[in-house]
């Protein structure tokens, strides 16, 4: 059984240096629950962001389903990672952009 950092330090943030929806405060994650829910309102970008990062995730988990992976699944399941990964950046830009236009 693998043990994870988040696991051992659920407080603590992720290597990337972001925290995590449990990290967060109560306030500050419903302020960023309720500023997700205006941008797919609004944004068609960030819901199809949203609507990819989403499919990536399902694609992610039927692969880590398996009980064994192939090569060709492994480096899919890396791909997909990195997709994913690169979308949830892409979301949290907008996201970044959107609070800087609220405050100024």
């Amino acid at each position: 059984m693998e043990i994870t950092h988040r696991a051992l330090f659920p407080n603590r943030p992720t290597r990337r240096g972001n925290l995590t929806g449990e990290d967060l405060p109560n306030m500050e994650r419903n302020a960023q629950e309720e500023l997700k829910a205006h941008l797919m309102a609004t944004s068609e970008e960030f819901r199809q962001l949203a609507t990819q990062h989403s499919e990536y995730a399902r694609q992610l988990e039927s692969l880590e389903s398996l009980f064994h992976l192939t090569s060709e699944q492994e480096l899919e399941e890396t791909r997909l990672k990195k997709m994913k990964l690169r979308l949830k950046d892409q979301m949290e830009a907008i996201m970044s952009q959107s609070r800087s236009h609220q405050v100024a």
